[in-house]
């Protein structure tokens, strides 16, 4: 039988309608731990460096909430380097095996179709491809292959160069456009539809001003009609809002969670599917509250049932 993915209009924010097949349905956004086997990652480089430091970093976000855990070995802050795809798969294998090992719903978060389909040969339950398959040709093929969930992002280039491409007429508009020709592209390679998450890509290409756009008119990239994961933890676009008022100076990363948390009830709200965070445990609280108080809110008059 052929799994589909379908928008429904939930009445009470909170409660997103679509999930992708064979991933968590709690009733509410879920919360996606970051796992960075980085040395160089804008947020927390080097922290979870080793693969028993990123093991346990990925056990203590689950005991702190997370639905899922992202492990990734590559980072894509601006300006980032590459790593090869040999040290990409040594940072990342021992981790997702061992998570997966240990009950972890785990995704992978790579560009490269050979880290992909070497981490879910290794338990890894769901892709997260911040390229959207425009960095590797061989990745739509194989998550058809896979059959399994897989995120595509919106996405203008690498690391090192990507920020001289944020130029859009409207980014809501263009991001919505860019991200309907991944996803024509994934259904032409063979992809189910109710595999395919969609990633607004926070960051990524954007100015501050756009992420706030994007964020304000979610609805928009959910109107895809797929589930939505959005990634703001710690970006810069909360450094600059937060900036030192004497200095200047952006709040730094790690003093970006309160920032985070709520983006985090705002998103939620809107009934995005998942939110991938640092600091899980604010997270996990606020979108059970954003949950609870959207049972309370009345539904708009000609909403559907939820």
């Amino acid at each position: 039988m052929t799994v589909t993915a379908h928008a429904t209009t939930s009445p009470h924010p909170g409660t997103p309608g679509i999930h992708p097949h064979g991933l968590p349905r709690p009733g509410r956004t879920l919360v996606m731990g970051v796992v960075n086997v980085t040395p160089d990652s804008f947020s927390d480089g080097g922290l979870s460096f080793t693969a028993d430091a990123a093991v346990a970093h990925g056990l203590a976000l689950l005991a702190q909430g997370a639905d899922i855990v992202d492990v990734g070995g590559e980072s894509t802050r601006p300006g980032a380097a590459r790593p090869t795809a040999d040290e990409e798969l040594r940072r990342v294998l021992p981790v997702v095996r061992e998570l997966a090992a240990a009950g972890a719903v785990v995704s992978v978060d790579t560009m490269r179709a050979e880290v992909a389909a070497r981490a879910l040969d290794a338990g890894a339950r769901l892709v997260n491809d911040v390229s959207g398959g425009l960095a590797d040709p061989a990745m739509l093929p194989l998550m058809a292959r896979a059959d399994l969930p897989y995120v595509l992002m919106h996405w203008r280039g690498h690391s090192a160069g990507m920020q001289a491409n944020a130029r859009y007429a409207d980014v809501v508009t263009d991001v919505v456009d860019e991200l309907r020709l991944r996803i024509d592209a994934a259904l032409a390679a063979g992809i189910r539809p109710g595999r395919l998450v969609v990633d607004p890509g926070l960051g990524f290409a954007k100015t501050p001003d756009h992420n706030w756009q994007l964020l304000g008119r979610l609805g928009d990239v959910m109107a895809l009609g797929h589930p939505v994961l959005v990634g703001a933890s710690r970006k810069s676009f909360l450094g600059s809002l937060l900036a030192d008022r004497t200095t200047g100076e952006p709040r730094p990363a790690r003093l970006r969670d309160a920032a985070t948390t709520a983006v985090s009830v705002l998103a939620a709200a809107q009934g995005v599917w998942c939110l991938r965070v640092h600091d899980v445990v604010s997270t996990a609280d606020a979108v059970r509250v954003t949950a609870r108080w959207g049972a309370e809110v009345p539904a708009p008059v000609g909403s559907p049932p939820g």
